[in-house]
């Protein structure tokens, strides 16, 4: 069993930076990639970031040059530093991790950008 814990939501203008932390406890041994999905109301939940293990990242594409995702082993936390907000980044954001055949979800933080 793997818990996960995100903090950094909030309400942010147009153009301005949140930066959001995930760190995990439990089980984690034998995660292979932790990142971030969000789902804004009456959408999919859909893939933000993600890390490997290896250090290969993957982006939304409406996210590339915007966002960053990084991790701190020592910590067991993955970040995302989202930068130059735009109102249709508004969604429910949710950390995650995987194994081969099981993923972990946190419970998700509110990221609101205004006009």
């Amino acid at each position: 069993q793997v818990q996960l814990a995100e903090s950094g939501g909030g309400l942010v203008q147009a153009g301005g930076s949140l930066r959001l932390s995930c760190a995990a406890s439990g089980s984690i041994f034998g995660i292979n990639a932790a990142g971030w999905y969000r789902q804004a109301p009456g959408k999919q939940r859909e893939l933000v970031a993600e890390m490997t293990i290896n250090g290969e990242t993957d982006y939304a594409d409406s996210v590339k040059g915007r966002f960053t995702i990084s991790g701190d082993n020592a910590k067991n936390t993955v970040y995302l530093q989202m930068n130059n907000l735009k109102p249709e980044d508004t969604a429910v954001y949710y950390c995650h991790a995987r194994l081969i055949t099981t993923h972990y979800w946190g419970q998700g933080t509110q990221v609101t950008v205004s006009s």
